[in-house]
């Protein structure tokens, strides 16, 4: 491969991720489809336009691979959240709110409820801003059933979908607060921040301690975390941007442990997310060595 090539391939890696990661939720899986993505840009003869080539590659192994991950995830043990990846280059683009919004741990949730064109319409449209003829080349289907994918996905997630306008800075101080009523065991302050109806989710994949399945409702999340509070002399917890959202990264004995990714509506907090599986944890580790 010429210098050339190879520099064009590179010039467009972090976009190629980004479109891999919101297809599959897994960073791990989407470092291998851009891994086997370079390999056929290697062997490839001259391409017109590499971008779409590259785009068009990926998206098809992508799909190749949701097919088989939706049994493997059915026998999956616990609830199954995606990989958390920090928030950085690597997961271009970010620009405007559907971008970023297409990357929280609720929206990647969300996305699994869809077949995997549906769920390559609507990432290549909503985060890309690829247009329907362009998908239409991507998928080699045609405009009108492209169309149809995309309004179908869009139903199928508009009827799960809330959308919650907190601003970044706000989030920020909310989960700062969050944090030290945590640790501290400030249950009025923990049950004013819960909203009644709030459920929390913990992704251990049977390789860490976890809840093998969803808390419902303030009161079991409350208790939920009480406990986790019983841990502070074991536990440090630090602030950090996560799929785009303030987070916060968990410690037990100086080792990683776990991501967990509080959603918001104004002051509340309507749903916690954590992944302590130590193998979709790797990725994480790695981008912060």
């Amino acid at each position: 491969m010429t210098q050339e090539r190879l520099e064009r391939f590179e010039a467009n890696r972090r976009r190629l991720f980004g479109v891999a990661y919101r297809l599959l939720g897994e960073a791990s899986e989407a470092e291998d489809v851009v891994q086997d993505a370079y390999l056929r840009w290697e062997r490839s003869d001259a391409v017109v336009s590499p971008e779409a080539w590259l785009t068009k590659v990926v998206t098809n192994l992508c799909l190749d691979r949701l097919t088989s991950a939706r049994a493997q995830r059915e026998r999956y043990v616990g609830p199954w959240l995606p990989e958390p990846v920090g928030t950085g280059g690597a997961l271009d683009p970010l620009e405007t709110v559907e971008q970023r919004e297409s990357l929280s741990l609720g929206m990647l949730v969300l996305l699994e409820r869809l077949t995997p064109p549906e769920r390559a319409v609507f990432v290549l449209r909503e985060a890309f801003g690829h247009s329907h003829r362009e998908i239409a080349e991507i998928l080699e289907a045609n405009e009108p059933h492209v169309r149809q994918l995309y309004r179908r996905a869009q139903q199928h997630v508009a009827e799960a979908r809330k959308r919650f306008t907190v601003p970044p800075a706000q989030a920020r101080k909310l989960l700062e607060q969050f944090l030290a009523a945590a640790l501290g065991g400030d249950v009025p302050a923990l049950e004013r921040m819960l909203a009644e109806d709030v459920v929390a989710w913990a992704d251990g994949g049977g390789k860490a301690p976890a809840m093998r399945r969803p808390l419902a409702g303030r009161a079991e999340v409350l208790r939920y975390l009480l406990i986790l509070g019983g841990y502070a002399q074991r536990i440090r917890m630090t602030p950090d941007v996560v799929n785009g959202e303030p987070a916060l990264v968990l410690y037990l004995d100086g080792q990683l442990a776990g991501v967990t990714v509080p959603e918001f509506d104004g002051d509340r907090i309507v749903a916690l997310r954590t992944i302590t599986n130590p193998d979709k944890l790797a990725f994480f580790a790695r981008q912060n060595i």
